[in-house]
């Protein structure tokens, strides 16, 4: 992964982690984009996109009649989960396309929620691995990467971790999402997708 990429993910989810709140599970999810390799998926560039989960007809039915019963009450609050708008994933298709790259996967961010979120919520720590919901949904995108940013506020300093993984295997239900190595490296400068270069 690009260090670029990963920066301008750091800086959205940074914002939204300062904006927190025990009520406000507020998410920060980006899609990754790149191109594969042999042995190697190479993330360039990230992109964001509008969450639709309120307003889609397809996410309200899909966090009624499945994610609720599944993954619990939690889920309820509409300010946690993600459902990303599929006219911004159509656009963010289009140019990675003409900018020869490909959607690889996505990325999201973990809050170190067992410490700042409802007493209620407390007991189940989250880190960069994925919860059973992440891996629900890694299965149903079928991405072939999916990395998850850990954010943890220590001593007044913030902290990230990342994890990188696969979908769920096919063949086992009760299989775990296999885990990713994950290296993140320098490259020339380059312009995001959707941004302008000014000079």
């Amino acid at each position: 992964m690009d260090d670029r990429a990963l920066d301008l993910f750091l800086g959205a989810a940074v914002t939204q982690y300062d904006r927190l709140t025990p009520d406000s599970p507020l998410p920060c999810f980006a899609l990754l984009l790149g191109r594969t390799r042999p042995g190697t998926v190479h993330i360039e560039d990230i992109a964001f996109g509008r969450n639709a989960r309120t307003r889609d007809p397809a996410a309200r039915r899909e966090f009624t009649e499945a994610i609720l019963p599944r993954f619990g009450s939690s889920y309820e609050n509409e300010t946690r989960g993600w459902w990303f708008d599929s006219r911004d994933l159509l656009a963010i298709s289009r140019q990675a396309d003409d900018e020869g790259l490909e959607l690889l996967g996505s990325i999201h961010m973990h809050p170190d929620w067992h410490r700042i979120g409802p007493p209620k919520e407390r007991a189940t720590v989250l880190s960069e691995c994925p919860t059973p919901m992440d891996e629900y949904l890694f299965s149903g995108t079928a991405w072939p990467v999916n990395i998850i940013c850990y954010l943890e506020r220590r001593n007044g300093l913030l902290y990230h971790a990342l994890g990188a993984w696969a979908p769920l295997p096919e063949n086992g239900p009760d299989l775990r999402c296999p885990q990713m190595s994950l290296r993140v490296g320098a490259k020339g400068p380059r312009v995001p997708c959707g941004a302008e270069a000014t000079v």
